[in-house]
């Protein structure tokens, strides 16, 4: 009597069907996972922009006026004028070595427009404050949007 041994393991089809399984999920995963990434950094963006706002207001009640946009740019200006504003704040999650303002909307930066009330360039000299500003950062995502505050 001959005892027959049983062949153990896997058929190639069945592997097959774990990797492509595997691949799956892992490709649900990823997708989540820079879905969640990208909506903190536009969380981020959110946070960084309501803090410029709380300090231009502040410097707005003692002066009367609001800062350029070199102010906003120079270090020397924010550390004793804007108290408390952390550089960071001025710098987009995804580019955060530019601790500076642009003066128009662009990724990967977030833009300070600010002009007289007539809409003017502003130098903060008699008659040339700088009374209107707005704020913008541009969030990542399908479709690219704006978040924006402006001035009271």
């Amino acid at each position: 009597m001959k005892i027959q041994r049983k062949e153990q393991g896997f058929t190639i089809v069945e592997l097959l069907i774990v990797i492509v399984v595997i691949g799956i999920l892992a490709g649900l995963v990823i997708t989540t996972f820079t879905g969640i990434q990208q909506k903190a950094r536009n969380t981020e963006r959110q946070t960084d922009i309501k803090a410029i706002q709380s300090h231009l207001e502040a410097y707005n009640a003692q002066n009367g006026f609001y800062p350029t946009l070199a102010n906003m740019n120079d270090t020397a200006f924010r550390s004793s004028n804007l108290k408390g504003l952390d550089a960071d704040a001025l710098a987009d999650p995804k580019a955060p070595t530019v601790q500076t303002l642009a003066a128009a909307p662009a990724a990967n930066v977030y833009s300070y427009a600010v002009t007289t009330t007539a809409g003017g360039a502003c130098t903060n000299v008699a008659g040339v404050e700088c009374t209107v500003w707005t704020l913008t950062a541009t969030n990542e995502g399908t479709p690219t949007t704006t978040f924006e505050k402006k001035s009271l």
